[in-house]
């Protein structure tokens, strides 16, 4: 019994723990519902859903929100969104429900639905920007007419047991809170309305609970040495060795190879590593005040196409960017005083989509940064970042001990071999002589 329960309880810390990103503390998704109207037996209500994430965003095919009433209430009517299943709505006579399930699910509506569908902030496919990325797009709204509920503030029974999948698992949501009345203007902002009752839902992510193994590794290399330190091997699992598909087989002639699947089985090329995506971090040049890398991201996976990206690194000198080519750039401050986490993101309408694996599935750019005499080095690898994020998820670095070295700091044991030989022959030589 003991056993049993400390081990739930590292399994609750280690959650916990896991669920905690330091890049972004106090990133999470919010659902807020405004209770705007009643109705005879129930109320309307404005579902706004806020992505405060920086850097890690909802992809297609989008969001999926779930819950279980608390009484017996059903859904009238939705704009700007619908429920996955009608459920039993047999005891309704006249008017029938949108939905009469204890445990509704609801997705967003695809864009280009009539407008009469439509309210504001709605109809994106489920797709919400990291708000670091583009705060306008990180919302998403719809209207839900909820009947056979409270009439009043003191009668409406909250709802309980949210769900959020965004597209996969990987979000947990807290318990819905009342919270003050969300206030609204008027479109000449001359007058202030309220909801009649607020209440939010909090929903954060781990990617403990998402994935079992990484999504994406990093490898390293840089002109003061030959070598090029790769992915560490089955760093993204190698559960997809046997499905893999090399790079020239006739395999990917086929027509409708590329079609994403329901269950979003990837199809990867055949690497050693298995990684949908993997970032390369080259130490190009070394000038007087300034220092230059080059950054890649390659893309593996035959079915996926990746829009909005972001790269998220760490290093200490990111304080001190002077140029970055062909992508955006916007430094990171989650702690305030620490200025050493950037996030690269595509420009749009250029190279804000990482295409599916091969010819185009590659995107790179390089960045510029003014050296600090007091802590630039070459030396253990200061040169290479700290971590790496790709859409929201750390990627596996390889082992600091086979980070590329310099020529003159390393291999001293070689050298000291070498040398020592040297000496025998010389001294071996001048005895004969």
């Amino acid at each position: 019994m003991r056993f049993s329960i400390a081990v739930l309880f590292l399994f609750v810390h280690f959650s916990c723990i896991a669920a905690y990103d330091p890049l972004d503390p106090n990133g999470n998704i919010t659902i807020k519902w405004d209770v705007m109207s009643w109705t005879p037996d129930g109320y309307v209500a404005v579902v706004t859903m806020n992505n405060f994430q920086i850097y890690r965003h909802i992809m297609s095919p989008g969001w999926t929100l779930g819950w279980t009433w608390a009484k017996k209430e059903v859904i009238w009517s939705m704009v700007g969104s619908q429920t996955t299943e009608q459920g039993d709505c047999s005891k309704f006579k006249g008017n029938i429900p949108h939905c009469c399930k204890k445990d509704p699910t609801v997705v967003d509506l695809l864009p280009g639905v009539p407008y009469n569908q439509q309210i504001s902030n709605c109809c994106k496919g489920g797709v919400l920007a990291a708000w670091g990325q583009d705060p306008q797009a990180s919302v998403s709204s719809f209207q839900i007419s909820v009947g056979q509920a409270g009439t009043t503030n003191k009668t409406v029974k909250l709802p309980k047991n949210f769900t959020l999948l965004g597209p996969g698992p990987g979000y947990t949501c807290g318990p819905a809170k009342i919270v003050p009345p969300t206030n609204f203007l008027t479109s000449d902002r001359r007058r202030k309305t309220q909801a009649l009752m607020t209440w939010n839902v909090t929903c954060t992510y781990s990617q403990f609970l998402a994935r079992k193994h990484p999504s994406c590794c990093v490898s390293f290399s840089s002109f003061y040495n030959e070598t090029i330190t790769p992915c560490p091997e089955c760093a993204c699992g190698c559960e997809n060795k046997n499905k893999c598909i090399k790079s020239d087989s006739k395999l990917l002639s086929v027509v409708g190879v590329n079609t994403p699947r329901k269950d979003k089985a990837p199809l990867l090329q055949c690497t050693h590593h298995m990684c949908p995506v993997r970032i390369h971090w080259h130490v190009k040049v070394n000038y007087k005040d300034y220092w230059r890398a080059k950054i890649a991201i390659t893309n593996f996976n035959y079915r996926m196409n990746y829009t909005q990206w972001t790269l998220v690194v760490q290093h200490p000198n990111l304080n001190n960017v002077t140029q970055v080519f062909s992508f955006d750039y916007k430094p990171l401050l989650p702690y305030g005083s620490i200025n050493d986490t950037g996030m690269f993101y595509g420009m749009k309408f250029y190279n804000d989509l990482l295409m599916e694996a091969g010819p185009f599935g590659n995107l790179q750019s390089e960045v510029l940064l003014q050296k600090d005499i007091n802590t630039f080095t070459l030396k253990q690898g200061w040169a290479f970042p700290r971590k790496v994020y790709f859409n929201g998820d750390e990627c596996m670095l390889p082992p600091p001990d086979s980070y590329p070295f310099l020529p003159n700091s390393a291999h001293t044991s070689q050298a000291f071999i070498a040398i020592s030989i040297l000496s025998s022959v010389i001294l071996f030589l001048t005895l004969i002589c």
